[in-house]
């Protein structure tokens, strides 16, 4: 559904290049969710901006439903829907009519009944005639996402759908990007949540300072590093960790260590912290 071979883009005077993407490469199939993860500043969004016709990269070649990006961005447009990491709906109108003003611009037919299914799948119909300036951070957040299905969309890119909102209403747009997946979109995402990342994604991409630097399922990229971690103090107070192929294996080192010890199943974040040397943030 989504194939990207040797994307790269930078920014900035020809002197002084910021290399934003370095040469990256993935593949998502159809009807999956995607996950790209890592650090602010690492090219999450510029992907996504470059994958949605908003920002033309220097090379590489996107092809997305079939369509090369380079040839048909319109026709692209035409079969994704985005939700972007900043706000831009229109506080002062209501829900009903920031989605009506979205369709007569993208030419939805059957608008009213469209409207309708797209605020039902975010649980926003009771509320449509509710300003949008009275909505909380997540019911704009689940707006946002209406307005992106409203044209009945084969992709689904979504730029750090859940950033600043609480653990609950974080929950709650998970249970939305479940629904738009079986209902057969491919579902692509940005997210530094790793909570978010192994609760949604079928395939993981890692990147660092513009570079793919890991690809595979959760389950896969956890095993790079070892089933199990033991947590535990040095001498000096500060938190280290070792990471052990299995349960069995921790058991046996944590008798050799005295000091705050834990043994817990490794995670995203540990694959990261091993491939990049720092924390996701």
């Amino acid at each position: 559904m989504i194939e990207v071979t040797g994307l790269t883009k930078s920014y900035g005077p020809a002197a002084h290049r910021f290399l934003a993407l370095d040469n990256v490469s993935f593949h998502v199939a159809s009807g999956t969710v995607f996950g790209l993860l890592g650090p602010n500043g690492a090219g999450k969004s510029t992907t996504i901006k470059v994958l949605t016709a908003l920002s033309r990269p220097d090379a590489g070649r996107c092809i997305i439903d079939g369509i090369d990006l380079s040839m048909a961005p319109l026709a692209i447009k035409k079969r994704i829907g985005v939700v972007p990491q900043e706000n831009n709906l229109d506080r002062e109108l209501s829900a009903y009519e920031n989605l009506m003003i979205y369709g007569m611009l993208h030419q939805v037919v059957n608008l009213p009944q469209k409207i309708q299914q797209a605020l039902e799948a975010v649980s926003l119909w009771e509320k449509r005639e509710t300003t949008v300036n009275h909505f909380s951070g997540g019911m704009q957040r689940r707006l946002l996402i209406a307005r992106a299905l409203l044209t009945e969309p084969t992709v689904l890119f979504l730029d750090e759908p859940t950033i600043g909102l609480d653990p609950q209403i974080r929950r709650q747009l998970w249970d939305v990007i479940r629904k738009s997946r079986r209902a057969g979109r491919t579902v692509m995402l940005t997210t530094h949540y790793i909570e978010e990342a192994e609760a949604l994604c079928d395939m993981i991409g890692i990147i660092a300072a513009g570079r793919m630097i890991a690809l595979d399922t959760p389950d896969n990229l956890k095993k790079t590093v070892g089933e199990y971690v033991i947590d535990f103090a040095d001498g000096d107070g500060n938190l280290c960790h070792i990471m052990t192929r299995t349960r069995e294996e921790a058991y046996e080192q944590a008798k050799t260590l005295s000091n705050g010890v834990t043994i817990r199943r490794s995670n995203l974040e540990d694959v990261f912290i091993k491939l990049t040397g720092e924390k996701i943030e």
